[in-house]
């Protein structure tokens, strides 16, 4: 039985390779789509057993006589193991099957999920929720892997903020779906979820492939008609021709081998450690709206538990707004500069959450006007950071780099989590705002220094793709 789940786990064998070209245009036009939505579904998924807490905490606190700080111990200590295991997990990711690891996480998730509902004990709930951190790592570096295999530099931004979609969706219909559970049974908001994730597991299975060249198909690179030549030539120093990849589809290499190009192309890549610290700045925001905003808005606004969720949900669903501005901005305004992106999202990030802040009034309008402009503003560079990880480690390494940002991401679960708690316990609200607007501003100043920051590729003329060429024929 461990044997068989192992070899599941391993990355899909190379088909025997199509020759037929319009077959190939066929395949990959259904591959591209199926891969996106599917992964776009499941890690949406991952929310409903990740985000639920946020709802049920005002209702925990009252019922099991959970302090605030202990429930920003729970948000600390669930984000840092999820970015440790993002980042352990990024680095499987790029050796793994994402069709099998993904479904895998989906399901230990909702398995803590079921556990951490039918539990009381403040230790057992922490341990659940701690355990529930890790088996959420699994979730997005196999999607990572599938879209850097999928889809070429050109045009991840685009195709990274349409996937990147699933993280305001997935929150966003957590929040509806427990807004009306918790006032039935909060422990509804763990089992339901569980329920969802479990079904969804199956669907990955069904509907996830891992890569082209597993199906018969070109690599990505051939497809579009570009090679790419710096990422074979940077995939094997000092052993020309031995590379990772080379489009056809070629087994991976050696463990050691694949760690030194880890080690070259992302861990001594100054640039991805700015972009990481960003992140942690970018997260600190995000998961202190998300996490914190149901208990301000009903503490400082009087808005009732039920209008908050609406409120923080119309707080995500701007953000898929936000995400698909930003990919089409890096993709066409940018030419796949992201930091640029990045910088002026920042910018105006700020300025709203100072409005925010420092209006006086309790208008339910402009405070969810306010909030919704902080969520399009925040999750492009929520998006975006992927993207410009994934290009400067090229797709061998966009999993393992894209943990490493990840790990700094979810590490502001320290101040977002317990840190806030402690803050707004000690201090109230007012300091509280002040950290993250803090926040903001530190992210907009460390994405200014990734003006430049881009794929090797994208500095080299762009040869015609393939698929352009046939069009026309």
């Amino acid at each position: 039985m461990l044997n068989r789940a192992l070899t599941l786990l391993k990355p899909a064998p190379v088909a025997a390779r199509i020759r037929d070209q319009a077959e190939i245009n066929a395949r990959y036009r259904y591959w591209r789509f199926r891969i996106l939505y599917s992964s776009l579904i499941g890690y949406a998924l991952f929310y409903f057993v990740r985000k639920n807490l946020s709802l049920a905490m005002p209702v925990m606190e009252q019922d099991l006589g959970i302090s605030k700080a202990d429930l920003g111990i729970f948000l600390t200590l669930h984000g840092i193991c999820y970015g440790v295991s993002k980042f352990a997990n990024g680095f499987l990711g790029d050796r793994t099957n994402p069709r099998y690891f993904m479904a895998l996480g989906l399901i230990l998730s909702a398995l803590m999920n079921v556990c951490f509902g039918l539990s009381s004990a403040v230790t057992a709930l922490g341990i659940f929720w701690l355990l529930n951190g890790w088996f959420q790592g699994m979730g997005f570096p196999p999607c990572a892997r599938s879209l850097t295999q999928w889809f070429d530099a050109q045009e991840r931004g685009t195709r990274f903020a349409i996937w990147n979609t699933s993280h305001s969706i997935g929150a966003a219909a957590a929040l509806l779906v427990c807004s009306r559970l918790v006032f039935l049974d909060w422990r509804l908001c763990f089992l339901v979820p569980a329920l969802l994730a479990t079904l969804g597991a199956v669907f990955l299975i069904e509907r996830m492939r891992d890569t082209p060249e597993s199906l018969g198909l070109p690599s990505i690179e051939e497809y579009r008609g570009e090679a790419e030549a710096s990422e074979v030539n940077a995939a094997s120093p000092g052993a020309p021709g031995d590379s990772l990849e080379t489009g056809q589809g070629e087994a991976l290499p050696p463990e050691g081998e694949f760690r030194q190009f880890v080690i070259q192309q992302v861990l001594l890549n100054p640039m991805i450690w700015v972009i990481s610290v960003a992140n942690f700045f970018v997260y600190t925001v995000r998961a202190a709206i998300l996490d914190w905003g149901p208990t301000f808005l009903t503490e400082t606004k009087h808005v009732e538990l039920h209008h908050a969720g609406w409120i923080v949900a119309g707080y995500e669903v701007a953000g898929v707004f936000g995400m698909l501005v930003s990919g089409w901005m890096t993709d066409k305004l940018f030419r796949g500069r992201g930091g640029r992106a990045c910088f002026f999202y920042m910018l105006l990030c700020a300025a709203c959450i100072y409005l925010f802040w420092r209006l006086p009034g309790q208008s339910v309008f402009v405070n969810t006007a306010l909030l919704c402009a902080i969520g399009f503003f925040i999750y492009g560079p929520q998006c975006l950071v992927g993207v410009i990880a994934a290009n400067l480690a090229t797709k061998r390494a966009a999993a393992t780099a894209i943990g490493v940002t990840g790990l700094f991401g979810y590490l502001s679960g320290i101040l977002s989590g317990w840190g806030l708690g402690r803050i707004v316990q000690s201090g109230g609200w007012d300091p509280g705002l002040g950290t993250i607007l803090a926040s903001a501003g530190v992210a907009t100043v460390l994405f200014a220094l990734s003006w430049n920051a881009s794929h090797p590729t994208l500095r080299q003329p762009r040869a015609f793709p393939v698929l352009e060429l046939e069009a026309k024929q």
